[in-house]
């Protein structure tokens, strides 16, 4: 049954012709002048909407609501230093690893054929090409020289610099911790203030019977987070499983111990919507081409079934009711995120769009725009019509 609609707002025809454009590009200019302070606040209210549901349900074991804060905070920040601690532990482990292997790979001989693993693999590729009547392509020249490129660079010098600019980049987080800091405290009282909004909001906004305008913005918060959680599990055990499968068969030799890895990285980047899915195939698609060339079409041929699976299976059973927005708007909302804020906007841009849709819908029910196309009947239009001059037949 569809709760009982409460008085509604209309908004007059010359607001909606000058005041909300008006409002678009204040909007606008507030997001790029302020930037910074207002991209911290957005964050901490997303933090706060998404934990007051906790907060409330420990406030029913007649905890105090400041007690209840702490104890959110605490369980929300070790379950995301665990998370951060055993990703980076994982992502170091295998990278060192990984180019260990390749720099064996180009530079390493066997002692039976006196080849590296590179130049074999090369042979074996121009041999497939000649065998399939391919004699005119000529790769083992250009693919031995790149790899004895690749052996007088030294591949574990680039891992050293990598790892030292990690160091370096170590740095600016230093500075970014103290953003992290400030969205922190932002949420913090957000939190321990969420029942007074709540109650500010409800008096000038009442549900009338419904949702309130804060439940219903955690609820569209909580599916977002929730989808989101669901389609990268699924996407990264799929790419994770699939990658050690292609080790295993030895159809890209060395995978299946990197299989982890690639699927953290696909399940971390599925985060990003449309850009996600094409960068999560390139370290897979890169290890292939280095240790087995042929293997970047199985990488390949892995991803493009993984996706087609997502976008017609996953996608549309658990993101269908957790955005509900169409795509132009979900592309026009990442390209402004990451316009205003960068990377950080992007991501934070679909939590953020989410919570307008609910906030949207809520005044939906009680905001009516003037129509423009009037009742009145229409005016009388008069007509000057010049008299005509009588016709005086002569007689004869």
């Amino acid at each position: 049954m569809a709760a009982p609609r409460g008085p509604g707002i209309q908004i007059p025809r010359w607001i909606q012709l000058v005041g909300l454009p008006v409002l678009l590009v204040l909007g606008y200019l507030l997001a790029s002048t302020l930037g910074r302070a207002l991209f911290l606040f957005i964050t901490a209210a997303v933090i706060a909407f998404l934990l007051n549901p906790l907060v409330r349900d420990l406030q029913k074991l007649r905890l105090r609501r400041g007690l209840a804060v702490a104890i959110v905070f605490l369980l929300f920040a070790s379950a995301v230093g665990v998370a951060v601690a055993g990703i980076a532990t994982v992502v170091v482990d295998q990278s060192r690893s990984a180019s260990n292997r390749v720099e064996n790979y180009v530079t390493v001989k066997n002692d039976a054929t006196g080849n590296t693993g590179a130049e074999h693999d090369i042979d074996r590729l121009q041999v497939w090409l000649n065998t399939h009547h391919l004699q005119k392509v000529k790769v083992k020249k250009s693919l031995t020289s790149w790899a004895d490129s690749l052996k007088a660079k030294d591949i574990t010098s680039y891992t050293k610099q990598v790892f030292s600019f990690a160091k370096g980049a170590a740095r600016t987080v230093i500075f970014g911790l103290f953003s992290l800091i400030l969205i922190v405290v932002i949420s913090i009282y957000m939190l321990l203030d969420f029942e007074r909004l709540e109650a500010s909001l409800d008096r000038r906004f009442p549900p009338h019977g419904g949702m309130p305008l804060t439940r219903r913005i955690e609820r569209a918060l909580a599916g977002y987070v929730r989808g989101q959680i669901i389609l990268s599990t699924v996407i990264g055990a799929s790419a994770g499983f699939g990658m050690w499968v292609l080790g295993a068969t030895g159809l890209v030799p060395g995978a299946d111990k990197y299989a982890l890895l690639f699927g953290l990285w696909t399940a971390i980047i599925e985060v990003i919507p449309y850009i996600g899915p094409w960068l999560a195939a390139v370290p897979p698609a890169v290890y292939a081409l280095v240790v087995h060339p042929l293997g970047v079409v199985w990488v390949a041929a892995l991803f493009v079934f993984i996706y087609q699976v997502e976008g017609h299976v996953v996608v549309p059973n658990v993101m269908a009711t957790a955005l509900r927005l169409h795509p132009l708007l979900v592309i026009f909302g990442l390209l402004a995120g990451g316009e205003l804020y960068g990377l950080p906007g992007v991501l934070l841009a679909l939590p953020t769009m989410a919570a307008l849709r609910a906030i949207w819908e809520f005044f939906g029910e009680r905001v009516e725009l003037e129509k423009w196309e009037g009742d009145e009947p229409p005016l009388p239009v008069g007509v000057d019509i010049e008299p005509t001059k009588p016709h005086v037949v002569s007689g004869s």
